[in-house]
């Protein structure tokens, strides 16, 4: 059980933007580096401001559930338990099955490819691949087990540091020219690319920020013991921040991609990626970018195995005991010592092993599939959850925040329809 003292500290500035920080980190998972890169190796600086408006959408979204959260005490689960029904658990409870195997085995993967490329001790990559791979999954396990929240938010900020200072370093070494970069973010163009560029563009903007986790910043700011209305301008700031570093993150990849030439996917395109940074930047340039890259999906990997077992934790005590909001867990205790809690998590560290092994082209579709629609299903609840004022009052839709989120809902929306219909 992780107590949380009844007074709210204001210990430093670090402290204070923590749950943005961390929403930044975990939102960056390999798939989200090798899209930004790659789609910069195709299409060049002119799509960065897609990586902008990508940031903004999603900053929209995680604002919009820090309000209910703070109006309500609920967690948006909770609120959708109440206010919509069960079916909210009939379509979540699978989805986050699903997304969880793919994710912990894609964040394996990358972990175990990143580590071989800088300690290359294995012959076969593949052996590499999943030593290094199931290695990495071992250490999160153990750091969340062993040492909670505060230790977690250390090791997290270890490695966004990491990540943050390499990739913006080798970005500015390749530096296109301070012109291309501002057409690229003020004046929104896509080339054609033989009609490929819509695709890999809005593939851009969806990667930017994560999918799922974003539900994870409600538990970290219980966590450091908001809630309240008042803590909303908080919120707001370190998300700010949060997705500020995000963006910048995806317009540096971008960047990066726009000077090399690469093939591939998934986590290798990673350290093909590397290796191409080897021309112009030499050994040392290779080695920081790997380390940087390391630090992203690390962070990444650990961010979901902390956070992640409390949305199951969440969901099975409202769809599957079919506990009433009600009945919740006090604010002031935040059980990570509970059966689904640590029943998840352990699974989380030890299933999507299997991923390494075998390929699940048709399970993976599927999934794709699935996890299309979650970002569009989250901007609806929001419009429906937080437009009422007997719910939130003063912390309720306004007119610009309801554009934002129809916006936002269009967006995904023509994401998932373009996915279902391909």
């Amino acid at each position: 059980m992780t107590q949380i003292p009844p007074t709210k500290s204001r210990p430093g500035l670090l402290a204070l933007i923590g749950p943005g920080l961390l929403v930044a980190a975990t939102g960056v998972g390999a798939g989200d580096l090798a899209t930004a890169s790659f789609t910069g190796s195709l299409l060049g600086t002119s799509v960065l401001w897609a990586v902008v408006l990508g940031g903004f959408l999603k900053y929209v979204l995680t604002e919009g559930l820090a309000r209910w959260q703070l109006a309500t005490g609920e967690t948006l689960l909770e609120g959708a338990a109440r206010h919509m029904g069960p079916v909210t658990g009939w379509l979540f409870l699978p989805y986050l099955l699903l997304w969880s195997f793919f994710v912990g085995a894609a964040l394996m993967s990358a972990c175990g490819v990143t580590l071989h490329a800088i300690v290359p001790v294995f012959n076969d990559p593949a052996t590499g691949k999943m030593v290094f791979g199931m290695l990495s999954s071992l250490i999160g396990l153990f750091l969340v087990l062993a040492g909670g929240f505060p230790l977690f938010e250390k090791v997290m900020g270890l490695c966004i540091g990491f990540m943050f200072f390499t990739v913006l370093v080798t970005a500015l070494l390749l530096w296109p020219g301070t012109g291309a970069v501002l057409k690229g973010l003020l004046i929104p163009s896509i080339p054609d690319l033989a009609g490929a560029g819509i695709t890999w563009t809005a593939a851009l903007m969806g990667g930017i920020g994560g999918t799922v986790t974003v539900l994870c910043y409600g538990y970290w700011i219980r966590e450091k013991a908001r809630s309240g209305p008042e803590d909303l301008k908080l919120c707001r700031i370190d998300l700010g921040i949060g997705y500020l570093m995000t963006i910048l993150f995806g317009l540096a990849m971008v960047i990066i991609g726009s000077t090399v030439k690469i093939e591939g996917g998934g986590a290798s395109l990673l350290v093909t990626l590397a290796d191409r940074l080897e021309g112009p930047l030499g050994p040392v340039g290779r080695w920081s970018f790997l380390i940087g890259a390391l630090g992203a999906v690390f962070s990444s990997l650990l961010g979901v195995w902390q956070a992640v077992p409390y949305l199951f934790a969440d969901a099975w005590r409202l769809f599957v005991r079919k506990e009433t909001p009600n009945t919740r867990v006090d604010f002031s205790e935040i059980d990570t010592r509970s059966a689904p809690y640590r029943g998840f998590l352990w699974a989380l560290a030890l299933v999507p092993m299997l991923g390494l092994l075998f390929s699940f082209k048709e399970v993976q579709k599927l999934y794709a599939l699935i996890g299309a629609a979650f970002m569009p299903l989250l901007a609806l609840a929001l419009l429906i959850l937080n437009s009422r004022g007997d719910r939130l009052g003063r912390l309720r839709n306004k007119a610009p925040g309801i554009a934002a989120l129809a916006a936002t809902l269009v967006f995904f929306g023509g994401m998932a329809w373009a996915k279902w219909m391909g």
